[in-house]
């Protein structure tokens, strides 16, 4: 059932929590300016000296408060981020209500942000959510795989994100800022320990080398030898260990008063466990109590699962995190019919090295020039198993590369009333993105390779005369190098794997300015420009593995597409180790090639009003884009690897970011409506022979609109609370397409994947001295979310149950900072809640919730 917007809800709920801000001011003290360094609170003698102190940040690419940024911002410092035991970009989700992230069957994240994301299982695609770490576009989600360490803070900005930063976005942006050296020596060891047989090691070292020459390098291990999966098959089996390895190192230079130099590199190792499904039903054209639309019965693909694939799926639903499955590795790793299995484990192997070079010179009349140039390597090879059950209905063999170069330069300044820049933004990315696929148990490609094999011996079993298709697949069934007809063991064997690969080269540029006016004291408007342009080539297609497929090419697809197209001659024979995707203007099998160049306006226009000291109301219309995307797909037709063109998002946002009671309360909250345009989506086309073959396409309409608040409460000198909330409705408003059996759909009406109505958090952080020499600090936070759909919203294999996730953390420490020792546990109710729901074209599987961990950390500070 498609769910109905709660119009009235978002603006009933919105307007009174703006209602109980607004009137605070009657009931608050006179405020002073804070001038004191930003901290979670200051000492103070009584309550009424006590105030909340506010994060720096460059959502401006200058410094600046984040309460004077007239944009939707959430910030942590390095002190909340410890204490909330935030390590990685998932984490986020804790504390970032609107944010989510669900994880793709090839391991690849997918970020969503109010209503914002783009479903994707490929390596080579970038997000909706843009990633930066010191200001350096990392454009591929699976680059932040390693761990998040040593930082100073991490700012997530909402909405799109065009003007100022060099890689479009529509959904916003989150970027990590690294501790950079300092002149003054530091240095920490941390050692953690928990469940799961978990060990956590994580160091830092600052060297003042001299007076105009600083360095820092820090690295940390994260390792798990437990995996907190098991096999509902086999119970002795698990899955999840963990192994990643994350390390920086970073100098800078002030070779003269005028000119600062930061160098930096960043990588990591990852050599982890791939997580396994959880099968939960069979999809349509495979489940033999579907009834196929039009017809009276199911497909004729349901009499081909597995021997005993219905009965485990019935009988072995998954309850809790912990259970799933796979195919036994000495089945997966079996030659059959020539065809060699997968003998590697089901790991990751993937490396990521980043480096960074920053140059700021700053002229005699106070301009500022920014030079900042990155290169991103990221090589990755992994082994997934996502059948969900233990069966070989779908294992993958990961192979990637994206080589990635940006350059940018800027030039700021500002008068007495004006700040502005202007700059120029330069990348280019060089991705190669291929996986080999494993099908032997998957009812489809079983069936496909039976239909071949009575093609040649019994083709009325399938309709067709024997006398008039007989003589075509005399003629097609022809091994090509050998020249011999296929045997029947050649025929039902084939199928067996193929590999899907994508060559690109995308290279963006641009031009931007950015402009501060100041009208009056109390007001003042922002407006940005930038000017893109995007270019993709791209080489790809679906292939041949050491002739696995060439029979069923050969044979079925030739006669099928002679037949289909009335073409006068089939279409050549497939050589070994050739691209099997089809096209049907050439008559060929072969490789397919595109190129894209688009460009577009990105733009903003804000006003700001300041009525009373901290106090901001701004009201924004932005325009943002994410550029042109190109699946790799497992292609039967070239139409399946065609690109999808670039989508827009218009964004009209009103808000208030304000203090109250002595500057203890601290209020942000935002109205927002998105114009969604040519929004990029997973679907299907119809084929006449596969029934529908997935595709990207463009949604031509839609639309996402909501209500924010976030609360920050420095309750008394020891106790901050935070939380937030996020009211959203999203809805597809035009989108004609094809169902998965290719029959005609409309989407509209649907809402958006991965989008909860509602998602709140809320976060409680203790600090105080218990002595004269230690100090206790605990923290507990929590999100909870409703439900919301990871594909179709009329099928309920696909829903999202609402959850609640806790988390917390007490610590005992010195008041010198030399040591601390704290305790800490995620998930602590072990709540059982879906992260993603997807489908392996036999077997509809999900993936669940990392269960309860805990654990110990000891902390020694040089």
């Amino acid at each position: 059932m498609k769910r109905q917007k709660p119009f009235s809800r978002i603006v009933f709920g919105g307007a009174s929590a703006l209602a109980i801000t607004l009137s605070a001011p009657a009931l608050a003290q006179e405020t002073t300016p804070e001038t004191t360094p930003p901290a979670a609170a200051q000492p103070a003698n009584s309550d009424s000296d006590l105030k909340l102190g506010s994060i720096t940040v460059t959502a401006t690419r200058r410094e600046e408060s984040a309460q004077d940024v007239p944009m939707a911002i959430q910030a942590f410092s390095e002190d909340t981020l410890n204490q909330l035991n935030i390590n990685s970009v998932e984490d986020l989700t804790t504390v970032v209500p609107g944010f989510s992230v669900s994880q793709s069957y090839q391991g690849v994240p997918t970020y969503t942000l109010r209503g914002i994301g783009f479903n994707t299982i490929n390596l080579s695609a970038t997000s909706t959510v843009g990633t930066y770490v010191d200001e350096v576009a990392y454009p591929y989600p699976f680059m932040n795989s390693g761990p998040v360490f040593d930082v100073s803070r991490v700012e997530v900005l909402k909405g799109p994100q065009g003007t100022l930063f060099g890689r479009n976005t529509t959904a916003g942006l989150i970027n990590v800022v690294t501790n950079k050296p300092v002149d003054e020596f530091q240095a920490m060891a941390k050692a953690e320990v928990g469940n799961y047989d978990t060990w956590n090691l994580e160091g830092m070292v600052n060297l003042p080398i001299s007076e105009t020459v600083q360095a820092r390098f820090a690295i940390r291990s994260e390792n798990s030898d437990k995996g907190w999966q098991r096999s509902m098959s086999r119970p002795d089996e698990d899955r999840g260990t963990v192994d990643k390895l994350g390390f920086r190192a970073a100098l800078a230079l002030q070779p003269t008063d005028k000119l600062d130099v930061n160098l930096s590199y960043n990588g990591w190792i990852n050599k982890s466990d791939t997580i396994a499904a959880q099968g939960i039903g069979l999809t349509p054209s495979t489940d033999p109590t579907f009834i196929v639309p039009g017809t009276s019965g199911p497909s004729s693909t349901a009499g081909f699962n597995a021997p005993g694939l219905i009965a485990f799926l019935q009988n072995n639903r998954p309850s809790s995190s912990k259970d799933a499955d796979w195919v036994p590795y000495n089945v997966r790793s079996q030659t059959i019919g020539g065809v060699p299995g997968m003998t590697d484990d089901n790991k990751e192997d993937s490396t990521f090295h980043a480096f960074r070079a920053g140059i700021n010179y700053t002229f005699d009349n106070d301009l500022t020039l920014v030079s900042l140039t990155g290169y991103n390597k990221l090589e990755r090879e992994a082994i997934l198993d996502f059948s969900g059950a233990p069966y070989q209905i779908l294992n993958q063999d990961i192979d990637g590369e994206i080589k990635s170069f940006s350059q940018e330069l800027r030039l700021e300044g500002q008068t007495d009333r004006i700040n502005w820049l202007v700059g120029a933004y330069y990348g280019k990315d060089e991705t190669v993105d291929t996986n080999r696929t494993m099908l032997r148990d998957n009812a489809n490609s079983n069936f496909i390779s039976t239909a071949a094999y009575l093609l040649t011996v019994n083709p009325a079993a399938l309709g067709f005369d024997p006398a008039t298709v007989g003589p075509l697949v005399a003629f097609v069934n022809r091994d090509p190098e050998t020249g011999l007809p296929y045997t029947a063991a050649e025929l039902l064997n084939s199928f067996q794997t193929y590999r899907d690969s994508g060559d690109f080269e995308t290279t963006t540029q641009s031009i931007f300015a950015n402009i501060d006016w100041e009208i009056t004291p109390e007001f003042s408007l922002t407006t940005g420009l930038r000017y893109t342009e995007d270019k993709q080539n791209y080489t790809g297609c679906s292939a041949d593995v050491n002739g696995s497929m060439q029979p069923n090419v050969n044979v079925f697809n030739r006669v099928f597409f002679t037949g289909i197209y009335g073409l006068s001659a089939p279409p050549p024979a497939l050589q070994e180790n050739g691209c099997n995707t089809y096209d049907v203007a050439t008559n060929t099998f072969g490789p397919v090639t595109s190129s894209t160049k688009e460009d577009n306006v990105s733009w903003r226009i804000v006003g700001n009003w300041t009525p009373r000291d901290n106090m901001l109301l701004f009201a924004s219309v932005t325009q943002g884009y994410k550029s042109a995307s190109t699946p790799v797909n497992a292609a039967s037709k070239s139409e399946q690897n065609a690109p999808a063109t670039q989508e827009g998002l218009l964004a009209y946002e009103v808000g208030m970011k304000a203090q109250f009671f002595n500057q203890r309360l601290q209020s942000n909250s935002s109205f927002f409506f998105y114009d969604y345009e040519d929004k990029q989506v997973a679907s299907f086309f119809p084929d006449p022979i596969y029934r529908a073959l997935s595709r990207l396409q463009n949604v031509p309409k839609s639309e996402a609109y909501g209500f924010e608040t976030e609360l920050t409460w420095l309750i008394n000198e020891n106790l901050t609370a935070m939380g937030g909330v996020t009211l959203l409705q999203t809805e597809i408003k035009e989108f004609d397409t094809s169902d998965s059996f290719g029959l005609p759909t409309s989407r509209a009406g649907d809402p958006f994947l991965y989008s909860p109505e509602t998602s709140l958090s809320l976060a409680l952080l203790y600090d105080r001295p218990v002595t004269d020499r230690y100090g206790l600090r605990g923290s507990l936070s929590g999100r909870w979310q409703s439900d919301s759909t990871a594909g179709n919203p009329d099928d309920p294999l696909y829903d999202i149950d609402s959850y609640g996730v806790l988390n917390g953390s007490i610590g005992l420490y010195t008041l010198n900072d030399t040591w601390e020792f704290s305790i800490w546990g995620q998930n602590l109710t072990d709540e059982y809640y879906t992260q993603q729901v997807t489908t392996n074209a036999n077997v509809v599987v999900r993936y669940g919730s990392k269960p309860r961990t805990y654990g110990a950390a000891l902390t020694y500070r040089f």
